[in-house]
């Protein structure tokens, strides 16, 4: 009989301390050879941005330079990394995939152990809720244990329920489920729920509470969100390597959407699933310790995070002071301030996640990042970070900086094209070239995804065969274009407002499942751009059809965006999807057990 396992003795972390050997802290990987492939990655980037500023300056150059040359050429300059470090990303991460033997050892070499090996730590696997559907959350977790039982190593896991839920009905039920599900285990102690009347911190202080008062008990937590779903199997694998390498501060998997009925979360996680292998492989390849956490569905060894990864409360008042939303990454740096590993594992797995599912509730959920990634402006100062680590932070920043520098750019295409009526021998030729090269690059890892497929035997199969595939391929390619633009011109009012202190985001519950949204509410959250729309479009059909078509990759979502909000969002629409196969992924194919146990749950 399965015996509980004693908790571990902790030892105090070493902060900051590196090795003297040239190895990064977990003593996997040279610390010189990552140095290396860093400065690679630099040169590259640095390169293809100054050919094509280059460029950019002999198409705005012709003529001489107005105020208008000079913004467009400035605004690229913000706009033009984040597509530039997509592009390399996606090519190297093709070639770790496709053109070398040991392609995953040279990112993730802690994956190469002994799995063979008894587990002998103990982890905490954390539902963090607020205001959440509980009996869909509880299900989801109570899978989650199933799976982890079916492996034969249940009993080195015990479960918590993190509530800072404030809604009082929704607590009754969260602590009634909670205690049926302790009764029904005959371990109370196997589940703990708890709700906290401060919710101060908002989910990074529901986490810090947690290893606070409990954390002693564990060497390390898994958290997970309300639409968390991870396979036993990859819990275990991930535990084993956080016990191989205990200079592991956190191990991220690669989290995948699940399967929808929604049109919308289909099309945009059939994306998302082919370029996300090939970028986070790249990027892993040269960031190497210093990686990514995404909040959940990571492996977080809990006494460094306790004692190193405090998170500020920002000088001023909100929006940019305050408690930090974006917690994630700055844990991540914290992390490795102390002297621990950040990596992320770039292979489909068995994490999963679920994708909004509709536009307005994508952008709900991106203005939220949006503002926690631009606070981190008040945290790029915090000593002791790595250099790789404060990048981590500006890139944060940029990812999101770029997007009005883009919507700046097409609000003045109009007027270049006015200045640009009189000049003789306008270079179009090379004006197209860079655009059709651009509109490449920003395709790049989604083609490096596809292509990832088609190289992979059987690959296409998993989707639903070549034909299933080559369709779903090209409507989300449109759904991207069209998609960004609504993004991008939602975040520079967003960030517009922001700057006049007048946006606020809030911290709640999610919409999870699917619903139409109606012609009042998509008027409503999308007139502006429909507005923005027929500026650019309207003043382009007056002033220039040849440019105006040029531009409709990058246009056409403002005027069509209330349309194709609604249609996106129609129940019909994912139904049809669903029964033709489009946009699915794998899981939609062949459901991997614990997902089958999921939908089951749900039919019940």
């Amino acid at each position: 009989m399965n015996q509980r396992p004693a908790p571990t003795t902790f030892q105090p972390a070493a902060q900051g301390r590196e090795r003297e050997d040239g190895l990064t802290p977990a003593g996997l990987q040279s610390a010189a050879a990552l140095r290396r492939r860093r400065l690679l990655v630099l040169g590259l980037n640095l390169a293809t941005l100054a050919a094509l500023l280059y460029g950019l300056s002999q198409v705005l150059g012709t003529g001489g330079w107005s105020v208008v040359d000079l913004v467009i050429f400035i605004a690229f300059l913000f706009g033009a990394p984040w597509t530039v470090l997509g592009f390399w990303n996606a090519v190297i991460g093709l070639w770790l995939l496709h053109g070398v033997k040991d392609g995953m050892a040279q990112v993730a070499p802690f994956a190469a152990g002994d799995e063979g090996e008894p587990l002998t730590i103990r982890t905490a696997i954390l539902m963090t809720l607020r205001n959440e559907d509980p009996a869909r959350a509880f299900k989801r977790l109570r899978v989650v244990k199933q799976s982890l039982d079916a492996t034969g190593k249940g009993v080195w896991f015990d479960y918590f329920v993190l509530s800072d839920t404030n809604v009082p009905e929704v607590a009754e039920a969260e602590e009634r489920l909670a205690a049926e599900w302790a009764r029904e285990i005959g371990e109370p102690a196997r589940v703990t729920y708890r709700r906290r009347s401060d919710n101060a911190g908002f989910k990074a202080g529901n986490l810090r509470d947690f290893c606070e008062h409990w954390g002693e008990r564990y060497d390390v937590m898994l958290p997970l969100d309300a639409d968390s779903v991870m396979s036993g199997e990859a819990i275990l694998r991930l535990a084993k390597m956080m016990q191989a390498h205990p200079k592991l501060g956190i191990l991220q998997s690669l989290v995948v959407g699940m399967p929808s009925k929604s049109a919308f979360a289909r099309v945009f996680q059939f994306g998302m699933r082919q370029g996300m292998r090939p970028y986070t492989m790249g990027s892993a390849w040269w960031i190497g310790e210093c990686g990514p956490f995404w909040g959940h569905n990571a492996m977080v060894r809990i006494a460094p995070f306790r004692d190193t990864c405090h998170l500020p409360v920002l000088p001023g008042g909100p929006p940019l002071g305050g408690a930090v939303m974006s917690h994630d990454q700055v844990e991540a740096t914290l992390m490795r301030r102390a002297g621990y590993e950040v990596r992320v594992l770039p292979e489909e797995m068995g994490s999963w996640e679920e994708n909004p599912p509709t536009m307005l509730d994508f952008a709900k959920r991106d203005l939220r990042w949006c503002l926690g990634n631009l606070q981190y402006l008040k945290l790029l100062d915090l000593p002791g970070l790595k250099a790789m680590s404060r990048f981590q932070l500006v890139w944060a920043i940029l990812m999101f900086l770029g997007l009005p520098a883009w919507t700046l750019m097409i609000a003045l295409v109009p007027v270049k094209v006015i200045e640009d009526g009189g000049i003789v021998g306008y270079p179009a030729g090379l004006a197209a070239a860079l655009y059709v090269l651009f509109l490449a690059m920003y395709l790049s890892p989604k083609l490096a995804g596809l292509i990832d497929i088609a190289l992979t035997k059987g690959g296409m199969k998993r989707y639903g065969g070549a034909l299933r595939f080559a369709v779903s391929a090209l409507i989300e390619i449109v759904f991207a274009f069209l998609q960004g633009a609504v993004s991008s011109f939602r975040t520079t009012l967003f960030m517009v407002g922001l700057a006049f202190g007048r946006a606020r985001i809030g911290w709640n519950g999610q919409a999870r499942d699917a619903h139409s949204l109606s012609f009042a509410t998509a008027l409503a959250g999308l007139w502006p751009h429909l507005l923005f729309g027929l500026y650019v479009l309207g003043s382009l059909a007056l002033l220039s059809p040849a440019v105006l078509l040029w531009s409709l990759p990058l246009t056409a979502g403002y005027l069509l965006a209330i349309p194709f909000a609604m249609l996106t969002a129609s129940p019909r629409l994912g139904a049809w999807f669903v029964r033709m196969g489009l946009c699915g992924i794998p899981e939609d194919f062949d459901p991997p057990a614990v997902l089958a146990a999921i939908e089951s749950e749900a039919r019940r």
